[in-house]
């Protein structure tokens, strides 16, 4: 369990990608405590609520074939053989194979929320995550928001040519992204579904799964300042 402590600083830009102010965060909004195995005890209850749990395999009873013993027990010089239906042979049956199962389960809904609080200030105390002041779209426009993201800089990395080692600046466009926005926004969830690696949900629908698996979270002010009242609410 990490103690998170002190006031965390969150860039606000605008869509420019210029920077328009900050924010201060105080951790206890957010639980001010991080599990690293509570979050991974819900990443695996997620994930196993989303396996189909469809697999079948044939045991030797159900597998074509017939039940005469193939050849006589002693005289042959072979080892002893029975049915030719036996897991054992090609053709045969599985032997404790997988069948038809459902395997959802799920953790206290306590615990499940605090993971996702927990999710959320990992991103804070990491420095991955971005404020919008605003990202309001009067029609679907897949082009806007790649040209949002690829106008909000990330950092730089080293990159190989021929010239030798060059560096280039990063950018949203060029990492998986998680947008959060207040409620469903039509216009902004239409732009972005398309861009591979982007994903748009409101802030009252973040799983701890969803907010870890995207490198980078993208909140509009008003996502964070809804997250931030649930936050207070509960500490």
């Amino acid at each position: 369990m990490i103690e998170v402590t002190g006031t965390l600083k969150v860039p606000v830009v605008n869509r420019s990608g210029a920077e328009v102010g900050t924010v201060d965060i105080n951790p206890s909004e957010f639980g001010g405590k991080i599990s690293r195995q509570l979050m991974h005890d819900v990443v695996l209850m997620y994930l196993a609520n989303q396996r189909a749990g469809t697999h079948h395999t044939l045991r030797r009873g159900q597998v074509a074939g017939s039940t005469k013993k193939l050849f006589r027990q002693k005289g042959t010089g072979n080892a002893r053989a029975g049915t030719k239906r036996t897991n054992k042979r090609r053709g045969g049956g599985t032997a404790k194979g997988p069948k038809p199962r459902d395997y959802e389960y799920h953790l206290p809904k306590k615990s499940v929320k605090a993971a996702t609080r927990m999710a959320i200030l990992s991103k804070f105390l990491d420095g991955q995550v971005v404020i919008l002041d605003e990202f309001a779209l009067a029609a679907p426009k897949t082009k806007e928001v790649v040209g949002v993201l690829k106008a909000i800089k990330i950092g730089k990395k080293k990159k190989k040519t021929e010239q030798g080692e060059k560096e280039i600046e990063l950018t949203l466009a060029d990492t998986t992204v998680l947008i959060g926005t207040e409620k469903l926004d039509p216009n902004v969830y239409k732009s972005a579904r398309n861009i591979e690696g982007v994903k748009v949900l409101p802030a009252a629908e973040f799983n701890c799964y969803t907010v870890l698996k995207q490198k980078r979270l993208v909140l509009t002010k008003a996502a964070f300042e809804a997250l931030r009242a649930v936050g207070a609410a509960k500490s």
